[in-house]
């Protein structure tokens, strides 16, 4: 890199956070670990703001006109129709830094006209406040502004233990949609299968054994081919019976109906793509 982009970036290991929610609690605690100074935390919410501060033993603020504007990086982890609303007077308060935010679903060019300097650290996984998170083996996908912005970012995440790559803000609607499907949906489910067991006088734990081993398949199969169970094959008679049991629970009733159709349909288009047929 050029003495000018050095220069620009002798400050970007002052941080400030803005938000104060899972993903810039557990960003937050892996950048201080890894060297970086962040300088102040910014939320709406005092409590959530006070929290975070008091473990990066840094200053906090809940007003957007207080923010330091001497810090070479604004990493903002809000909600998307929030972050919309913080950037005006955010990138007031220090035109020349670093402006970058964390949503999968946002594009990069939100930041467009309001900052010089800009781009995205998408860490993809689940956070919660309460559960470490091992950050060497969490997936960053980056974008920058330009290709000094864009390296700055790599520089920041393999900092920090994460493996990097360059996804486009297409790509990354993508990459969020499927970590929806992934993890909320699945857990979602998870939420469903407690539900029907503890109902029952059933423990939940008892399918966890099932659930380790279905998410470590995914590893060594592809998802479809790791595919059992009555849906896969389309066994009606099981099918029929266990959508007796949901007669009482409509909404989950269709749940299982939609997808057991949807995975018997993937089933067939593994079949045709293995007979070398890809019309589907």
């Amino acid at each position: 890199m050029n003495e000018e982009w050095n220069m620009k970036n002798e400050n970007l290991s002052a941080i400030v956070l803005v938000g104060a929610g899972n993903v810039a609690t557990h960003l937050g605690m892996a950048l201080r670990e890894a060297g970086y100074r962040i300088s102040q935390v910014f939320s709406r919410t005092e409590a959530s703001a006070s929290v975070l501060a008091g473990k990066l033993d840094c200053p906090y603020t809940m007003n957007i006109r207080e923010v330091t504007s001497d810090a070479g990086l604004y990493l903002v982890s809000v909600k998307d129709l929030a972050l919309e609303e913080v950037i005006p007077p955010l990138t007031r308060r220090n035109p020349k830094a670093l402006f970058v935010h964390t949503a999968g679903s946002m594009p990069m060019d939100v930041w467009r006209g309001a900052a010089e300097r800009y781009g995205v650290l998408y860490p993809m996984q689940t956070f919660s406040k309460g559960r470490a998170v091992d950050f060497a083996t969490v997936p960053f996908f980056v974008e920058g502004s330009g290709r000094e912005e864009t390296e700055a970012l790599k520089s920041l995440a393999k900092r920090i233990g994460g493996r990097v790559y360059e996804a486009t803000s297409e790509q990354r609607r993508y990459l969020h949609i499927a970590a929806v499907f992934a993890c909320n949906f699945t857990n979602h489910l998870y939420a469903v299968a407690h539900h029907l067991l503890t109902s029952h006088g059933l423990p939940f734990e008892a399918v966890l054994p099932l659930i380790d081993e279905t998410a470590r398949k995914v590893h060594v199969l592809e998802p479809v081919k790791a595919q059992t169970g009555p849906a896969q094959r389309y066994d009606e008679n099981v099918i029929g019976k266990h959508l007796d049991m949901l007669a009482g629970e409509p909404e989950l009733a269709d749940i299982y109906e939609q997808m057991s159709r949807n995975i018997h349909r993937y089933a067939l288009n593994l079949k045709k793509r293995e007979q070398g047929d890809d019309k589907l």
